[in-house]
């Protein structure tokens, strides 16, 4: 039996989803040829060379002495980190800090918890937020509420709930991707459409483009993107997962996540809205030629849209989604990571001060924005003097970042479980299918509901109700 702040489990499986988060500074395609989001993970991040994984002292010095001498190694995939640690290191000689690519996803979450279990896991750890309650799980990412309450002002309220589990917080914020709408400005003029405040107004809007030209659509839901889905269920007010004293509640079909899938559902089946998935070939295409006018995404968007679309540059605007109700301000998230460090290392102290200067100094985000080409978390990190300049696709409204920053600030989460990896996969399936037979959105909620449940379950967790 494993025990874990989310309670009992009977054995130890390695459950780390595969959860990518994408740049926003950048196409991350490449010049024509983005197809699909297994690419787009690739671009995040490649192999430069391992590096220890010990947590071994430069020299000896007080555990608890946070200004000892330390080396700390740092698993991560963020592109271009080492330029960031390298401020880093030539401010701190006694404190140096080595970058160590093993790999991402799955297979680093894999690689850390093995590390883990061998004692030679790295002091500091890179993982998607969605990928925490795996290494909580197993026991390996440490408890920083202590270091979370000093630097939680330095963060939008909503991005805790990503890091925090049973009201302790086991990593600090590093990036985000709160959501917005995209949209084809100039045939949204064309074809005298009016930019959709509510999701009321987006179906309206959705009519009438089908209405005015059958060949085009306003946006299309898809089937592969659980992340997507789920930002859209945080901004209606969902809550997947919470734990209480150990025993898991799941409601992934709950009210606010069957009316986002409800609304979406009718509007597909109808013919109104399309059904094909994102991150394809025939999706490049439509992003391209406009038969697509809108695009439900998160801050990165923009450089996918210069890797997926590069014909259209200045022909997108980027505003807040579509509200549930007129005159509300809230959104979801769709991607970020934070930074964890190891529940062993003997360098805590040490570590915790890195991650705090790298997560909340104004120089470490300035670097992260200009080099790693990523959207801080930190508030003072969205308006860094690399962010003055809109996106390359986005000439035409040169206060992107100030508009994103304004909503990220109104973007929230919520708790995530150990067994995301196959929540994801089972969304993938189930709505696929809805789509394919037109069937009811909302009750493919309660299949998802079931196959998350059975899951907990069989990983030996506590789960209310079942």
């Amino acid at each position: 039996m494993v025990s874990s702040p989310f309670g009992p489990r009977a054995g130890a499986a390695l459950d780390a989803p595969v959860l990518g988060r994408r740049g926003f500074l950048k196409g991350l395609a490449g010049a024509g040829a983005a197809a699909s989001a297994s690419a787009l993970l690739a671009a995040c991040g490649g192999s430069s060379g391992g590096g220890s994984a010990s947590s071994t002292a430069a020299a000896a010095g007080s555990a608890g002495d946070a200004d000892a001498a330390a080396t700390l190694t740092f698993w991560t995939w963020t592109t271009n980190i080492e330029k960031v640690v390298d401020i880093w290191n030539k401010k701190n000689p006694t404190q140096q800090v080595k970058v160590s690519r093993q790999a991402q996803g799955e297979e680093l979450l894999t690689k850390i918890i093995t590390a883990s279990r061998a004692g030679n896991a790295p002091d500091l750890i890179h993982a998607e937020y969605q990928a925490l309650p795996v290494l909580v799980t197993n026991g390996v990412a440490a408890d920083l509420s202590s270091l979370a309450g000093q630097v939680k002002s330095a963060f939008p309220d909503g991005t805790w709930a990503l890091t925090s589990f049973g009201g302790k917080a086991y990593g600090i914020p590093q990036d985000v991707g709160p959501m917005m709408l995209y949209y084809r400005e100039d045939l949204f003029q064309e074809m005298g459409l009016t930019v959709p405040t509510t999701w009321d107004e987006f179906a309206s809007v959705a009519e009438q483009v089908r209405a005015k030209d059958p060949k085009r659509y306003l946006a299309t839901f898809s089937s592969g993107d659980p992340g997507w889905f789920a930002g859209l269920a945080e901004q209606a007010g969902a809550s997947w997962w919470t734990n209480d004293g150990g025993t898991w509640k799941v409601s992934i079909n709950d009210e606010p996540t069957k009316k986002v899938a409800k609304f979406w559902g009718d509007l597909v089946n109808k013919g109104v809205l399309s059904g094909k998935p994102m991150y394809t070939p025939e999706w490049n295409k439509a992003m391209s030629d406009g038969t697509l006018l809108a695009w439900p995404s998160a801050v990165w968007g923009a450089g996918v849209l210069e890797g997926v679309a590069p014909s259209t540059k200045g022909k997108w605007k980027m505003t807040a989604l579509p509200q549930w109700d007129a005159g509300a301000k809230v959104t979801g998230f769709w991607g970020g990571s934070a930074t964890a460090i190891w529940a062993k290392s003997k360098q805590k102290p040490q570590a915790e001060k890195f991650v705090k200067w790298l997560n909340t100094d104004p120089e470490a985000l300035q670097a992260f924005v200009e080099f790693g080409g990523i959207y801080p978390a930190a508030s003072a990190g969205q308006s860094v003097p690399a962010l003055e300049k809109a996106p390359a696709m986005m000439p035409n409204q040169p206060s992107f970042y100030a508009d994103a920053k304004a909503i990220a600030a109104t973007a929230k989460g919520f708790t995530w479980a150990p067994n995301v990896n196959v929540t994801y996969s089972s969304y993938s399936d189930i709505f696929a299918k809805a789509i394919q037979s037109k069937s009811d959105f909302a009750a493919a909620c309660d299949s998802l509901q079931a196959a998350a449940v059975a899951d907990l379950e069989k990983q030996g967790f506590k789960v209310a109700g079942a």
